[in-house]
């Protein structure tokens, strides 16, 4: 059931001013970690035997994570129906993270304007997966536009998109699978066959949301609309350059580029012809950013002028 713009505007507002506090975090662990924590337990369980046993528990993983978020959403849209959009809206904020998101990438701006490459490494650690111990001024503000870019669509577009077509339903099974992905979903043993249904789903989720992302931070720019289009399909993942070669082209920065995960270099594609970037473009990453944010905000509340009828 599609969820009144309105709503999903109202969950956006409620996670961009109150986010979720970590001190509350610390007494009751936002529910994307309970899914992880479910989605280990099941790893333990049944990720064993041949690849096709693997393949098959994985898919079943999936299905049964899934399944009972979407089967709690349900339940909570139809409780909630017509007279409990307050608490609606508190619910679906946990689904969003537009602030946590801002918040982490402005910790490490934060710490390369001070000069402290320790900390500015540390705290961009903490949102790549690349080893950052020998990463400079430039490589620091690379890795956190990539993720700045990448996670405007799966921690913020993605959660509104599904919101809004499939109401708390939508967001929870986005959410679960989305999760499940960043867990399991890994090409690398011991998940290359276990993670396989949910890396290939949360693929299917993000395709129309990643193009929209993309589209906004090229619509707030004023510009990218050509390196997305011919640098976003370089990308291993069918959606993860959209974004990212949106923010290559619109801040004429080039992204991307060779890194090292677990000590071994990865030669990955290039995404925008510019320089690499400094600190004052990530910076203006988030500037750029917060205002793809405002325009996925203005859209909602026009969007909801049609339900008034």
């Amino acid at each position: 059931m599609a969820a009144d713009p309105w709503l999903v505007l109202g969950a956006a507002a409620v996670e961009a001013v109150v986010g979720y506090p970590a001190r509350l975090h610390a007494v009751v662990p936002h529910p994307v970690a309970w899914i992880g924590w479910a989605l280990r337990q099941l790893d333990q369980t049944l990720n064993r035997g041949s690849g096709v046993a693997r393949r098959l528990a994985g898919v079943a993983t999936l299905l049964v994570v899934a399944g009972a978020a979407g089967v709690a959403g349900c339940a909570l849209d139809r409780w909630l129906a017509g007279w409990g959009l307050i608490v609606a809206a508190l619910i679906g904020s946990l689904g969003l993270a537009a602030r946590s998101l801002h918040d982490h990438v402005a910790t490490v701006r934060r710490a390369l304007d001070a000069d402290d490459l320790d900390a500015a490494r540390t705290a961009v650690g903490m949102i790549v997966g690349r080893d950052t111990a020998a990463l400079d001024r430039e490589g620091i503000a690379t890795a956190a536009l990539e993720s700045l870019a990448e996670s405007f669509n799966d921690g913020v577009i993605a959660p509104l998109f599904w919101f809004l077509a499939g109401g708390l339903t939508g967001l929870f099974v986005y959410k679960t699978v989305n999760t499940a992905d960043s867990v399991i979903g890994h090409l690398e043993a011991p998940y290359r066959h276990f993670g396989w249904a949910a890396a290939r789903t949360d693929d299917l989720l993000n395709l129309i949301p990643a193009r929209i992302a993309g589209a906004l931070f090229a619509l707030v720019a004023g510009r990218g609309w050509a390196t997305m289009l011919r640098d976003a399909p370089k990308h291993a993942s069918p959606n993860a350059g959209w974004p990212e070669a949106a923010m290559a082209g619109a801040l004429a920065v080039k992204l991307g580029g060779p890194a090292t995960y677990d000590g071994v270099l990865h030669q990955r594609p290039s995404f925008g012809d510019g320089p690499s970037p400094t600190p004052l473009d990530l910076r203006r990453g988030l500037g750029l950013y917060l205002r793809a944010c405002g325009l996925a905000a203005a859209l909602l509340a026009l969007g909801g002028f049609p339900w008034l009828r």
